[in-house]
């Protein structure tokens, strides 16, 4: 009899095995061997614990229930379906209560102290020594030293935490994909870009309708938000974006409170003031206030900035349109600040389309991981591994020394059964084994790119580049790992350092040196042309602020969402609560947009996720605009540099503290003043 398809710890993955009714007896089976495990930890004599037998056996105690549980929820996010996703909500609140359990097992935790406690606990050193600590601060963070009934409340507010975030994300994907706009007449599509035109013919033609299909998914509506002449067509798109999971059947204004009040009430029981500083104890920020500062800091020195943007962008408006200088709409934001750009630095975004199909794109990311860090990255031919979609394309990576070091898939353009965005993951951990071997990690890293169209290939955005260039920083963080410690390897690092190894490959988005690598006109072969790569990094701080400050906008909701509980009036409408926290953030408009606070992937998709953590991004930018300094001074393709990052940052994950890993690749502590200085806002 064949395993269950789930359970088949196989590198390559039998993605077409993989069937919602395999779901069921899957988890049930993994969750009965982990506990038979846990069981066994937690049984032996307390007198006879070992290293072996305490904390090394709970580290691989549920690897056979992480990777069936990896495989059942990476397919949910990129093929969601009716059965799916009622085999998926029926196994999760099973595996999230076991998980969650396992910290408040009182006869376990007792266990963990005695090896911790005693003699033989000194000579474990290194990496070791790392889970060590790490185990019993996560021990003490999940509410170990709780008395039972505390833990038992836990318990059950952990799985019903699960549920809930869950459900919120279904709810924003389901409103998305609920939304459609069929254009017939092709006057009203005037300014509109022939990519952003072709693909809406596609989509249109793949629905069996007649004229341009748009939709909510970015590749479609950031286009027509920004280049399409019609007014009312673009309010119409507005107002169906504002709406997304906020009305029914879909408001998740019920579930943010929910989520909201499930993790108060969880900081309370682990004896915290608030759930930020719970989540933010083990971070680099080190708590809410010094995470608060630090984001109130940066919109301090970006508000002069952000005010001059805002009055430019209105004076630009009233002097083409004829008008008084006053607010604009939300819906022309984005149109009117496209113009102002064009007008200041002859600057068409759309221009540089033809310069970068996916495949140059990825076939020059590749060539500069080689220069750098010694990889070689290869596709596999079509049909060797299984894929989830046949979109989706298979990558082997070797170092410089010839090792397997991992392999990955890309899946890079929307479908309405994946969920928005772009993010990379993991589905194997491999690394250096006991006898010394190393076994090859497995990742991922997906997208939403606009697509292929008129027999074209897809020609991305520049921003898409950035994008893909930031998930592929990701998946080296997470294939590079040498760390023998499967929970500590890559990714699995505090959440405001984890962007720095994605955030700093953008940088090569910018160079010209490294540009001429990969940004081919997808029919003649020609480099950019230097003007307008001149005009390009010219634009590329234009408004700047104003990028800067809606950053700082998420990032301040989210960390005052998580400081203090809600009054039920406030929780009762969210929207109207948060919006004053950040309106000094926002820019200025009539009518006055509303916040993303019920389509908030990111805070409320997930237990945890983000949550008290979105400044991370501008946190972890700091990081890496003051770490590209080395690359900009000892070398673009500097392969010294490469392999001090790799040795450093990438190969490490969370073999130690953050910090440690930033000044031994730096030599110091990180500069605030690099990001300033990049972004055009300090001297």
């Amino acid at each position: 009899m064949e395993p269950n398809p789930f359970l088949d710890p196989a590198f390559h993955i039998r993605w077409s095995a993989l069937v919602p009714e395999a779901i069921g007896p899957a988890i049930d089976a993994a969750l009965a061997d982990a506990a038979a495990r846990v069981d066994r930890i937690a049984n032996q004599e307390v007198a006879a614990v070992t290293w072996a037998s305490t904390f090394l056996a709970l580290e691989e105690a549920t690897e056979g229930l992480n990777a069936a549980w990896g495989k059942i929820t990476h397919l949910q996010s990129v093929a969601d379906a009716p059965a799916l996703r009622e085999a998926h909500n029926a196994a999760l609140p099973k595996v999230s209560a076991f998980l969650a359990g396992i910290p408040l097992r009182s006869d376990l935790w007792l266990r963990l102290k005695a090896f911790a406690d005693s003699p033989a606990a000194g000579s474990v050193q290194g990496v070791h020594r790392r889970l060590l600590e790490e185990t019993l601060k996560d021990f003490r963070q999940a509410g170990a030293d709780l008395p039972a009934p505390e833990r038992r409340r836990l318990e059950a507010l952990q799985a019903e935490l699960a549920q809930v975030t869950q459900k919120y994300g279904e709810n924003v994907l389901d409103a998305t994909n609920a939304w459609e706009l069929i254009v017939t007449d092709e006057a009203r599509l005037a300014g509109l870009p022939e990519q952003a035109k072709a693909a809406a013919r596609a989509s249109a033609a793949a629905k069996g309708k007649e004229g341009w299909r748009f939709t909510l998914q970015a590749p479609s509506a950031e286009p027509f938000m920004t280049y399409l002449e019609d007014a009312a067509l673009r309010r119409e798109m507005w107002q169906a974006s504002v709406a997304v999971a906020a009305q029914a059947p879909y408001d998740n204004g019920p579930f943010v409170a929910r989520i909201l009040e499930l993790r108060a009430e969880k900081a309370r029981l682990l004896g915290q003031a608030n759930f930020a500083d719970l989540v933010l104890a083990r971070r680099m920020a080190g708590s809410a206030e010094r995470a608060l500062a630090f984001v109130t800091d940066l919109q301090g020195r970006a508000a002069a900035a952000f005010a001059r943007e805002v009055r430019e962008l209105e004076e630009f408006k009233a002097a083409r349109s004829g008008g008084p200088a006053a607010r604009l709409a939300p819906w022309e934001l984005l149109y009117w600040a496209e113009k102002l750009r064009r007008t200041q630095y002859d600057f068409d975004e759309e221009a540089l389309r033809p310069y970068f199909p996916l495949p140059g794109v990825l076939a020059g990311m590749f060539e500069i991981v080689h220069r750098i860090f010694g990889l070689r990255v290869t596709e596999l031919p079509a049909g060797t591994a299984e894929v989830w979609h046949p979109e989706v394309r298979f990558y082997d990576v070797h170092d410089a020394a010839g090792r397997h070091v991992g392999s990955f898939y890309a899946d890079w353009h929307p479908r309405e059964a994946k969920r928005g965005g772009a993010w990379m993951n993991y589905l194997i951990t491999g690394g250096p084994r006991p006898d010394g071997t190393r076994a090859p990690h497995l990742g991922l890293m997906c997208g939403n790119m606009t697509p292929p169209a008129d027999g074209r290939p897809a020609l991305l955005s520049h921003r898409e580049v950035e994008t893909v260039f930031h998930e592929f920083g990701h998946l080296l963080h997470h294939l590079l790992g040498e760390v023998p410690v499967k929970s500590l390897n890559g990714t699995n690092v505090a959440w405001d350092f984890v962007e720095l190894p994605s955030q700093i490959m953008e940088n090569w988005c910018w160079e010209r040196e490294s540009l001429d690598l990969f940004a081919r006109h997808h029919e003649t072969g020609a480099a950019i042309p230097e003007e307008l790569f001149r005009r390009l990094t010219a634009a590329k701080n234009f408004r700047t602020a104003t990028a800067t400050l809606r950053q700082i906008a998420f990032a301040k909701m989210d960390l005052l969402l998580h400081l203090r509980p809600l009054a039920a009036a406030e929780a009762a409408d969210i929207e109207a609560t948060v919006r004053p926290w950040v309106a000094d953030c926002l820019v200025p408009t009539e009518p006055p947009a509303p916040t993303i606070v019920k389509r908030f992937n990111h805070l409320f998709s997930d237990p945890v996720g983000y949550a008290a953590g979105y400044y991370s991004y501008k946190w972890a930018e700091v990081l890496e605009a003051d770490a590209f300094t080395r690359f900009k001074r000892e070398g673009l393709f500097s392969a010294t540099v490469g392999a001090d990052f790799v040795r450093h940052i990438l190969s490490r994950g969370n073999a130690e503290d953050p910090m440690v890993l930033y000044r031994g690749f730096m030599g110091r502590e990180p500069d605030l003043n690099a990001l300033l200085r990049r972004a055009g806002l300090a001297a």
